[in-house]
């Protein structure tokens, strides 16, 4: 796909947009079921179920994907298809690209050993490693319009409200 081919694909996508904001506002879900058997959730993917479970680290067998790992994991996602995009849209030839990220975590306050030690990454960090032969100021600009775009870097960088209720099996909401 090249640049042209992608804007018109978008356009008429964002010109419906333009017209009509409310068509925009579309409602993203993920669903899991607990195993009955093991620490573990299932969770419907879109393309598979993905079975999240405890992390070596708090006892985990390794055997499960661990929810901090598929965070990361939609992080690269998410990221690589927005780089992606943006070079195709801007012209920018990539020879070859990769995306990396690594977060930090301190179990003891996931395990509740240390009540003032954080439950979650202290810090996370994404690095984008590129072969192109693209000017520096091309590179610089490409990386900014990334992180502008990235839904899943945009999100856990301004951390918005998120609203937690627990309800009782077949309780209407």
């Amino acid at each position: 796909m090249d640049a042209n081919e992608l804007r018109n694909l978008q356009a008429p996508i964002k010109d419906r947009y333009r017209s009509d904001p409310e068509a925009a506002l579309i409602t993203l879900r993920a669903e899991g079921t607990l195993d009955d058997q093991n620490v573990a959730c299932k969770v419907e993917t879109g393309r598979a179920l993905a079975v999240a479970g405890l992390h070596p680290a708090t006892g985990g067998s390794g055997l499960e994907l661990c929810s901090g790992d598929m965070l990361l994991e939609a992080l690269v996602a998410c990221a690589g298809v927005t780089l992606k995009a943006v070079a195709t849209a801007l012209d920018v030839s990539l020879k070859s690209a990769s995306v990396l990220a690594e977060g930090d975590l301190d179990f003891r306050g996931t395990l509740g050993v240390d009540k003032t030690a954080p439950v979650g990454f202290r810090e996370i960090r994404l690095t984008f490693v590129l072969d192109t032969d693209a000017p520096q100021e091309q590179i610089d600009q490409l990386l900014k319009l990334t992180e502008r775009y990235c839904v899943v870097l945009q999100t856990i960088s301004s951390a918005p409200p998120v609203a937690v209720e627990m309800r009782r099996h077949g309780a209407q909401g």
